[in-house]
């Protein structure tokens, strides 16, 4: 069958594959296992149950929790009687909760735990919704198996009368982007929308030819209620591909072993973090061990995917990945073969290392408005580009306007924002979806993001500068972790930089220099000396008025949770500014 409705993916994985591991997840420490047809049929009752309790078409379902199986059920269910879901990140504000539940127009709620439980309750404080739901089994609240046990035996003609009415152009899911400042938009997906992005997709990882439709397994981390994980379960659905979801951020080491993946989809930030933990153990090695971990990390940062780099390179490549990097795919589950990566731009070293050892980083680009893939690298050695997001993916049109900015259009453009015609008006002109990003095509082909448009700023001189492209060639430095460039009409631009501490403290102890605490080492004077000449290495290779000319360095990291990253872990840029506007404002004092 031709899948024209995202739930018509369950139908097609039966007919072509009918997995025993369709999707697992744990549960008390233990895999449990959703064939095909136990997700077929969970779903389909899951559907006859909100009839039941009165969901129908075009009523807003909200979707709360981590990744689990029950959120595709939720999902899928929904789609299947035209009701149209509202994803939200369980890591937002009661406000947030609130905006969303009101401007959305939600009726139902779904959320996974007793926190969120609560959370919702408060956030749905004066609003007209009906019920919420938890998946865990929480005391006084309602359970989504209630809703589940409606639907149990019941025939499935009247659903499947239902399915077919459904139409692949009406609007399937609003998504509220994690936008850095103001209220969130809700972007309007269509079925048509993100199946046709699932499907292009779906070709070039196929293009791998050990990525083994109706075989090969995925680990899942990242936030599905994010259009860029969500897409990514409905291509592995259509592929065939067994789903595992990991326990949380902080086991996926230990889950990647006990599935031992294929494939993943990731964010750079996590990249570097296992760079850097991978990094960190070369560190701790000693003689003869330390000095080939080193030989054979410098030797994979100097790789050329698409290139032939001489017969004594090649030699050398071959042994460093016999004797280091195999250790590297055996950390990472002993069988991955590719490594989708997404949402901002990944540090060139890392893709050119990781492709030395091996392990294919697959650059792509896209936004929640284009759902979300707008290229996507392929996972060949003659087609890769480093430094590049990749050829355009299928049916999907790129030109670059007169200012730089990356225009988009295709059937994965979305419908628009809910409620709000006039700003859909604004990024929405003549058919094309105006980005925000600004890029250029390499060799008419490959699209290179070059930065954000609303981020680029001017000195106080007239000079524009791109932040994003410094940030990461300063983070190539092993000292360095985090790193914000500012300067918005000031006289130069400054830095705040949030040091690799493992790093430090491996230098710390060669140099005989007392680490105490991480605050502590950051006002050392050889430390914040060795920091400049990190800094003045890299300044070599921009313009003077780029030049960072003051920095300032910060005894913890930035994250989720503590503000200055978005659920995607991109640069909250302006939270980060406000939060260090001392800092900031003693590097222009002086």
């Amino acid at each position: 069958m031709n899948p024209s409705r995202l739930f018509d993916l369950l139908t097609l994985q039966k007919e072509k594959y009918n997995l025993d591991h369709a999707i697992s997840a744990k549960q008390d420490g233990k895999w449990v296992n959703y064939s095909t047809d136990d997700v077929i049929r969970i779903v389909n009752e899951m559907s006859i149950g909100l009839q039941a309790i009165g969901i129908g078409k075009e009523d807003k379902v909200a979707i709360i929790s981590d990744n689990r199986p029950e959120w595709n059920f939720i999902d899928l269910a929904v789609q299947q009687i035209g009701a149209i879901s509202v994803p939200m990140y369980p890591t937002i504000t009661v406000d947030d909760f609130n905006y969303i539940f009101d401007h959305s127009e939600t009726k139902l709620v779904f959320v996974g735990n007793e926190e969120l439980y609560k959370k919702a309750t408060e956030g749905a404080k004066g609003l007209n919704i009906q019920d919420i739901y938890t998946f865990d089994k929480v005391s006084g609240a309602k359970n989504w198996r209630e809703v589940l046990d409606l639907g149990k035996g019941k025939d499935t003609s009247a659903l499947e009368a239902i399915k077919a009415t459904i139409n692949p152009e009406e609007l399937m899911t609003i998504i509220y982007t994690s936008g850095t400042t103001g209220r969130p938009k809700g972007v309007m997906l269509s079925h048509s929308n993100v199946l046709s992005n699932t499907v292009s997709v779906a070709e070039r990882a196929s293009m791998e030819p050990r990525v083994v439709p109706g075989k090969s397994r995925a680990i899942s981390f990242l936030p599905l209620c994010h259009i860029y994980e969500r897409t990514g379960f409905y291509y592995f659905t259509y592929l065939g591909i067994s789903i595992y979801y990991a326990e949380s951020l902080e086991t996926i080491a230990a889950n990647i072993q006990e599935v031992k993946p294929h494939l993943f989809n990731t964010v750079p930030r996590l990249l570097e973090k296992i760079y850097d933990k991978i990094v960190a153990k070369g560190y701790e090695l000693t003689g003869i061990k330390k000095k080939l971990f080193f030989w054979a990390l410098n030797l994979g940062l100097k790789y050329e995917p698409n290139q032939n780099q001489g017969w004594w390179y090649n030699k050398q490549l071959g042994l460093a990945r016999k004797i280091i990097f195999s250790k590297w795919r055996a950390a990472l589950g002993g069988e991955i073969v590719s490594i989708n990566s997404g949402a901002s731009a990944l540090q060139p070293r890392l893709a050119r290392v990781f492709w030395a050892a091996e392990i294919k980083i697959c650059e792509g680009y896209g936004l929640t408005e284009t759902s979300p893939v707008v290229t996507a690298s392929l996972p060949t050695h003659e087609g890769i580009r480093i430094g590049c997001v990749g050829p355009l993916v299928k049916d999907v049109e790129v030109k670059i306007a007169e200012d730089g900015e990356i225009l988009v259009k295709g059937p994965n453009v979305m419908m628009g924002y809910f409620k709000q015609p006039e700003l859909t008006a604004e990024v929405i002109k003549n058919g094309w979806f105006h980005t925000g990003d600004i890029g250029t095509m390499v060799e008419g082909k490959y699209l290179k993001i070059t930065d954000r448009k609303k981020e680029m700023f001017k000195t106080s001189g007239g000079k524009y500068l791109a932040p994003q492209v410094m940030e990461n060639k300063f983070k190539e430095s092993m000292f360095i972790d985090q790193l914000c460039v500012v300067g918005d009409n000031r006289r130069f631009p400054a830095a705040l930089i949030v040091p690799n501490f493992e790093a430090l403290k491996d230098w710390c102890k060669n140099q005989n220099i007392p680490y105490t605490t991480d605050a502590e080492i950051i006002k050392n004077k050889q430390v914040i000396e060795r920091y400049q000449e990190a800094v003045d290495k890299y300044n070599k290779l921009f313009g003077n008025w780029e030049q960072i000319k003051k920095f300032t360095l910060l005894g913890a990291s930035w994250g989720i949770d503590t503000g200055e990253l978005t659920p995607t872990m991109k640069l909250k840029r302006r939270i980060v500014e406000d939060k260090y506007k001392q800092e900031i404002e003693a590097m222009y004092a002086q």
